[in-house]
């Protein structure tokens, strides 16, 4: 009888992993990610080139969520013979960092949608992983930190934001004093 009594309470602690096993950071906290009428549900869903060339729809269930936010997309999945790595390495690219992501005050069937008008720093760009031969899904990791007050790229950081080749999210948020990052999603494209 009293195991019945504790699964219940182990269960509840059990947190769903949002980024994909052994990446860090690792995030528990949902990020919801729309593409069109395609929501990325569960985390790590495959969806195509076309799908995601636009920037998706950003929102949370959590209302508490009301501040500044910064938004990355990144894909740990290049080939870093491609970039003159060894072969058979894979590295980060930096698709996308965006700025001044705000949650809506409403909840429209239960979600609050950012939004954000900024362009920048690093402009959203569209999953585009080439063919491999076998075919390699890329993981393109969504991820939204808290955004401190009068947010710039550290000067430490500006050539990595600006190649995104190499980057190294963990240092950025050590360099930019974001700490950890609040909730995040990923979903696969297969070149």
């Amino acid at each position: 009888m009293l195991g019945f009594t504790l699964l219940p309470l182990l269960l509840a602690g059990v947190a769903v992993a949002q980024t994909p096993p052994g990446y860090s950071p690792n995030v528990t906290s949902h990020l919801d990610i729309k593409f069109g009428s395609n929501t990325v549900d569960p985390p790590g869903e495959r969806l195509t080139k076309a799908e995601t060339q636009s920037k998706p729809t950003l929102a949370t269930s959590d209302p508490a969520l009301n501040g500044t936010y910064l938004y990355f997309l990144l894909d740990p999945d290049v080939n870093g013979a491609t970039f003159g790595g060894a072969a058979g390495t894979r590295v980060v690219y930096l698709h996308t960092l965006l700025r001044d992501f705000k949650a809506s005050t409403t909840a429209v069937n239960g979600l609050y949608a950012f939004s954000s008008s900024a362009t920048g720093p690093k402009a959203y760009m569209g999953p585009a992983p080439p063919a491999e031969n076998p075919p390699f899904p890329h993981r393109y990791i969504n991820l939204l930190y808290a955004q401190p007050p009068n947010f710039q790229v550290p000067a430490s950081q500006t050539s990595a934001v600006q190649s995104g080749l190499n980057f190294n999210i963990t240092q950025f948020a050590i360099d930019a004093k974001i700490g950890q990052p609040v909730v995040g999603n990923y979903f696969t494209v297969v070149g």
